[in-house]
């Protein structure tokens, strides 16, 4: 049987291939940054902190509404290809802020494609705002402020994103607290490329799921913990074995933490980066991780189950995938 599927984990800006980038480029008369490319289809970088600085670097090219509109369908579309019913993109404000679009804007960019896709295909999608860690935390608390009280319909949720490492998630709490408090649903990257001490401390925030989180295997009480409590984890195996955290996908601990009674779903994380594909998450999980058909609707029903989404479209759609 074709598996429906849901993603919890993707960055909008990261998912434009070069050609699209490079188009986007054209039409906005913007050179795209040297170095972003390593050929002509493949972005290039060496290690994590080198793909966050291209990441950036092929996002200066996306300057207006309509480039994020095509962003979004365009991925949107290839999802629904591979049987997606449901995905959230994680989107920047601050990349958008970079090239002077305002909220609304940027939003309205995003919301058509959402549009346009379901109406082609009938994918749902909403957005996750991604704060970038490296710009503080008076920042992320000015984002969640803007964004607590009278937002796009669209907006759903709320993401700590870039170097975990060097910008723990502690410092963000009361970002956090006031994004929660306006109802939005919040998640935070952590347990990717810092250890599961990152995680422990992203339970401290008002989350329900965490970004990646696969490093809380290193410490079974800690994983323990995230069993207990619900905690839902988007995991990304293609990326976490691209950028080497694990040596293959047999090492690669989602498995493990399921077994262990941890909630678990699939993301593709930045998939032209990475060579990843929703569908390529879930055929992975089923030819070499061990998964058959029923654990891979159990993935797609976590998902739906954990989404920042209205309850009345989250029936429709686990009604939809249960038929």
């Amino acid at each position: 049987m074709t598996v429906p599927k849901a993603e919890l984990h993707v960055h909008l800006e990261g998912t434009a291939p070069p050609a699209l980038v490079r188009r986007l480029a054209e039409r906005n008369g913007v050179a795209v940054p040297e170095g972003t490319f390593a050929s002509e289809d493949r972005f290039a970088w060496r290690d994590f902190l080198d793909f966050l600085d291209t990441y950036d670097k092929a996002a200066s090219v996306i300057r207006t509404a309509r480039d994020y509109r095509d962003i979004t369908y365009e991925y949107l579309s290839s999802c629904a290809r591979e049987g997606a019913v449901y995905v959230e993109l994680i989107a920047s404000p601050d990349h958008a802020a970079a090239v002077g679009l305002s909220d609304a804007e940027h939003y309205a960019g995003i919301a058509q494609g959402i549009d346009d896709a379901r109406a082609e295909h009938g994918i749902e999608a909403r957005v996750v705002i991604a704060l970038l860690r490296s710009l503080g935390p008076e920042r992320a608390e000015e984002i969640a402020r803007r964004h607590a009280g009278e937002r796009h319909p669209y907006v759903a949720g709320f993401n700590l994103v870039g170097d975990e490492a060097g910008f723990p998630p502690g410092p963000f709490a009361r970002a956090y607290e006031i994004a929660a408090a306006g109802g939005l649903g919040c998640t935070v990257h952590a347990g990717e490329h810092a250890g599961p001490a990152s995680v422990a401390a992203a339970l401290e925030l008002p989350i329900t799921r965490i970004s990646h989180g696969v490093r809380a295997v290193e410490d079974p009480a800690l994983v323990e913990r995230l069993a207990e409590r619900g905690i839902v984890l988007e995991v990304c195996p293609t990326s976490n074995v691209a950028l080497g955290l694990y040596p293959a996908y047999e090492d690669h601990p989602l498995g493990a933490l399921r077994t262990a009674g941890v909630k678990v779903t699939l993301g593709s994380d930045d998939p032209p980066y990475f060579g990843a594909s929703i569908g390529g998450e879930y055929a992975l999980a089923s030819e070499r991780l061990g998964f058959d058909d029923a654990a891979l609707l159990e993935l797609t029903r976590t998902a739906l189950e954990a989404a920042f989404l209205e309850d009345a479209v989250r029936r429709r759609l686990l009604a939809a995938v249960t038929d």
